[in-house]
């Protein structure tokens, strides 16, 4: 085992667990750029310990009600075959690297939109009057077909299998609560990975000692990094959210590991610094309401 491969495995799980994505985005260029595995043996051993790491943090997520059943049940019907359909595709297309270039460059662009979105979504929901919570409405056949697109660039590319369906989710489900994204996202890439593993056992190049290595630290990391999430109001997920999808999509457009990890270390101060003064201002308020339903009762007693 390698102590230094468990310690990434323990960072890049906890990033999984809390947002729901990241690790082949992460994971895999760390092992290629960083360790200097080949890029082959690092996507099939990555794929491979994500079958078990997911799977950790799905299961804190399910325990805490913050994964919608229905949902996973309508991405799997989907991502589950078109999968291992992505990995035959790859094989039979397997020198023509242009397909996995340009798919991992319409994601990482994707990511970054996406990522702007989160940070400007805020902002436009304070002109809205609030409004109550409404049951949220599956639509199947888009659900459905988000699974096949996201199960195709899993098998294809091997990542995407959290960000990818996690872009595509917020845009079809805009009202979802992030804790309920992030669960369910986790819960359907489970078979989803599962599907793409198979296939990169059968076709790729799978290392059991690296996998085992990753497995040491991710699934301790990705435990503590679901529970949380399940826990934590959106002010503490959406920063971690916009940290992750930024730096996933800086590594998948090719921009040096060096500059990504200096943009990823500059917005984690200022994500803690926003979610921080956040949580401040959310306990000012909830002490105010708190202060006002005491003193409410005491002015219509005195009025009496």
């Amino acid at each position: 085992m390698d102590p230094i491969v468990a310690l990434a495995g323990l960072l890049v799980g906890f990033v999984v667990g809390l947002t729901g994505m990241g690790g082949g985005a992460l994971m895999t260029p760390i092992l290629v750029l960083l360790f200097k595995v080949e890029p082959l043996m690092a996507v099939s051993s990555d794929i491979v310990a994500a079958v078990i790491m997911k799977p950790v943090g799905g299961a804190v997520h399910w325990r805490h009600g913050t994964v919608h059943r229905p949902l996973v049940l309508w991405l799997m019907l989907g991502s589950i075959p078109s999968a291992f359909l992505g990995v035959i595709i790859l094989r039979h297309f397997g020198s023509e690297r242009s397909i996995q270039g340009v798919v991992k460059a319409a994601l990482g662009i994707a990511l970054l939109v996406v990522a702007g979105g989160l940070i400007v979504r805020p902002f436009l929901q304070r002109k809205r009057r609030p409004e109550l919570p409404l049951p949220l409405k599956v639509h199947r056949v888009r659900t459905l077909l988000i699974g096949v697109i996201g199960g195709l660039v899993v098998g294809i590319t091997s990542v995407g299998s959290g960000s990818l369906i996690i872009i595509m989710l917020l845009m079809l489900y805009p009202r979802m609560r992030l804790s309920e994204l992030v669960g369910t996202d986790l819960v359907q890439a489970i078979p989803l990975v599962a599907s793409a593993a198979l296939a990169h056992m059968i076709f790729g190049e799978f290392h059991f000692a690296l996998t085992a290595s990753i497995l040491v630290g991710s699934i301790p990391g990705v435990f503590i990094g679901a529970r949380f999430s399940a826990r934590a109001p959106d002010y503490v997920i959406r920063p971690a959210l916009v940290v992750v999808l930024t730096a996933s999509a800086l590594k998948l457009l090719g921009v040096d590991t060096m500059v990504v990890g200096a943009v990823a270390a500059l917005m984690t101060l200022l994500a803690l610094t926003l979610s921080v003064t956040a949580a401040h201002r959310a306990s000012r308020l909830a002490a105010a309401a708190a202060q006002s339903e005491v003193s409410e009762p005491i002015l219509s007693n005195s009025g009496g």
